[in-house]
């Protein structure tokens, strides 16, 4: 019965992309686990290039690519495949990430078809390995404003690092081994800038020596990740054809003439940046996957370990047997299962926007804010679980050969990487004030103080409906529902109220929206909770099993009342919960987790983890 429960549970997280997960994990558990705690920077990053080389003769490379151009036309899946690498080395996963996603992906949804026929074969097939070159050492939240330069003389682009602030700085592939970069410059001609482009500018040649006017640097050795090689890069003079502009959002003719089918130069930013939301959607992804590995390891540990003698006998306790460890593990566990259900939904999301016949500006404005709320949210229960987990393992958990102290290390970065997670969840806040408007992701300080300035507020308060909530049922699925909606909307609206009143005063507008940032913040992660909680209720709407069902119902009860516990502060302020209901919330959440615990290992088994990614001496 146990086996049944968990065949299906593993079908309903497998969703719309079960067959491909399937085959991956086939592809997997035939595969040799290489190990990598102990190798040094310089033989990880070999043995995981090497590892890229194997993946290309899988083809699941060619997943997310347009079959014009020996593709699979399957983007949802593309992002499915970086999902389940994140059970693996995470230096893979990342070096995967760069070289299909970031930097193929950006040939793909910036460029036209001179760039598609030119460049997207020898991507997919690794023989252009490249880079994703973005980020710099002065910049890296405020990319409208990178100073790099791609200036236009004489018929092509001269590349040009000003100063050390505008180096490409932790540029992944560009240490050790890419030879093309996907390169974000401010577009110069004549005296004036047209913001931000991308553009394809050669680093090394053929041999790995850096092409002329190129200097590379490596980051050298980091807290984790250190297969990736991360580097950074200067251009001095380089120069480029006119076609090395990826020119799907804007073009350079011969005589310097600058067109654009997008006239705001902010605007066309915005638009290029959500055209490569992708990378965020599988940072997300992955650190779900890491996360179910650690919780796998620990479960294991805790239904194996003893300790202390029960008075009047000789045998000691398991250690989730007790209710301290049990609240370590379960109440993540719960939510490890939500954010898993908010992930299926948003690549579902992504697949359906970006191959889509035409382009819905609305639905990948949407898109863009919950990958941003959702990485965010999925990033941080990362940090914290897999730095639980090490806690309940001991002293064992502390050892490398235990996998969790390089899940800790590779897994830390994930919170600022493609995208700081404090930045990320105002952008969501943003969305819903502007009800996604044109530039809605600006974040600068002018976009802010216009957001106030311009007084939306008194709009975001008519569309929030009035709500009157019913009183307190701890396992009314309804009243869940009701009452993540009602804290995500009271604290919208108060944010609004909040912004309306100031911009009617004669203060700076900005520094309106600057004093209220916790107030946006809250308004973002409020949000995200209730997105989350949706989508594990339809999660369960799809499970065709009655006892599966049945156990995630459970599970579902214990990720709503584990996240009420942890806010009770708020909904005791507003007067949601009173002082006794809250109370029983905290006896609720210990008896779910008695309940749940005989159900915990059933609950990892489901994630379908192979076997070698979590076999450890741990138990």
């Amino acid at each position: 019965m146990a086996e049944q429960v968990v065949d299906a549970l593993t079908t309903v997280l497998d969703g719309r992309w079960a067959r491909l997960r399937g085959q991956l994990r086939e592809r997997m558990t035939a595969t040799k686990l290489a190990d990598s705690y102990d190798l040094d920077p310089e033989t990880h990053r070999a043995q995981v290039f090497e590892q890229l080389r194997e993946l290309v003769a899988t083809g699941h490379p060619k997943l997310g690519f347009d079959r014009e151009y020996g593709g699979e036309g399957d983007i949802g899946g593309s992002v499915v495949s970086f999902e389940l690498l994140g059970y693996g080395d995470l230096s893979l996963m990342v070096k995967a990430g760069v070289q299909w996603g970031l930097f193929g992906g950006a040939v793909q949804m910036l460029g036209t078809r001179r760039h598609h026929e030119r460049y997207l074969r020898d991507i997919m097939t690794l023989d252009l390995p490249g880079c994703f070159a973005m980020t710099e050492s002065g910049h890296g939240s405020d990319v409208q404003h990178l100073r790099t330069t791609a200036t236009f003389t004489d018929g092509g682009f001269t590349i040009d690092t000003p100063d050390d602030d505008a180096r490409k700085d932790y540029i992944g592939n560009a240490a050790r081994d890419g030879r093309m970069a996907v390169v974000f410059a401010q577009l110069v001609i004549g005296d004036r800038s047209y913001g931000v482009h991308a553009f394809m500018v050669p680093v090394r040649d053929e041999t790995g020596r850096p092409m002329p006017g190129v200097r590379i640097e490596d980051c050298g050795p980091k807290a984790g990740l250190n297969g990736v090689d991360n580097g950074r890069l200067w251009f001095s003079g380089v120069r480029v054809p006119r076609e090395a502009l990826l020119n799907r959002y804007a073009d350079v003719a011969e005589d310097g003439t600058y067109t654009s089918p997008i006239t705001s130069d902010g605007r066309r930013f915005f638009t290029m940046l959500g055209a490569l939301v992708r990378g965020r959607v599988s940072v997300a992804g992955s650190a779900g996957s890491a996360t179910q590995r650690a919780l796998t390891i620990g479960v294991r540990r805790a239904e194996t370990r003893r300790q202390f003698a029960r008075p009047g006998s000789d045998e000691e306790i398991v250690l989730l047997d007790y209710l301290a460890h049990q609240r370590k593990l379960l109440p993540a566990l719960a939510t490890t299962y939500a954010l898993h259900f908010a992930q299926e939904e948003l690549v579902a999301m992504l697949h359906d926007v970006h191959s889509a016949p035409s382009q819905d500006e609305r639905a990948q404005r949407v898109l863009e804010s919950r990958a941003a709320g959702v990485k965010a949210v999925a990033t941080w229960h990362a940090t914290s679980t897999i730095q639980a987990v090490r806690e309940a393992c001991g002293g064992a958990g502390y050892l490398a050969e235990n996998l969790l102290p390089g899940l800790k290390a590779d897994t830390d970065v994930f919170t600022t990487f493609e995208g700081d997670n404090t930045v990320l969840l105002q952008l969501v806040a943003k969305g819903l004030l502007t009800d996604y408007r044109d530039n809605f992701a600006d974040l600068s300080p002018l976009a802010t103080a216009r957001l106030v300035a311009e007084q939306l507020m008194g709009a975001v308060l008519e569309r929030l409906p009035a709500r009157k909530l019913g009183s307190p049922e701890l396992f009314d699925r309804a009243w869940h529902r009701e009452l993540f909606a009602d804290r995500a909307q009271h604290v919208l609206a108060g944010l609004a109220r909040r912004l309306r009143a100031a911009a009617s005063s004669d203060a700076d507008p900005f520094e309106v929206f600057n004093d209220a940032q916790d107030h946006v913040l809250l308004a973002g992660r409020a949000h995200i909770d209730q997105v989350v909680l949706e989508a594990f209720v339809a999660g369960i709407e799809r499970c065709a099993s009655p006892s599966a069902a049945t156990l995630l119902n459970r599970v579902c009860d214990l990720y709503v009342l584990s996240t009420i516990e942890a806010e009770r502060g708020w909904f005791l302020e507003h007067g949601r919960l009173t002082p006794p209901v809250a109370k029983r919330v905290l006896a609720e959440v210990n008896a779910l987790c008695r309940e749940l615990r005989p159900h915990a290992r059933t609950l990892v088994d489901a994630f379908a983890i192979p076997e070698q990614y979590v076999a450890t001496s741990l138990g």
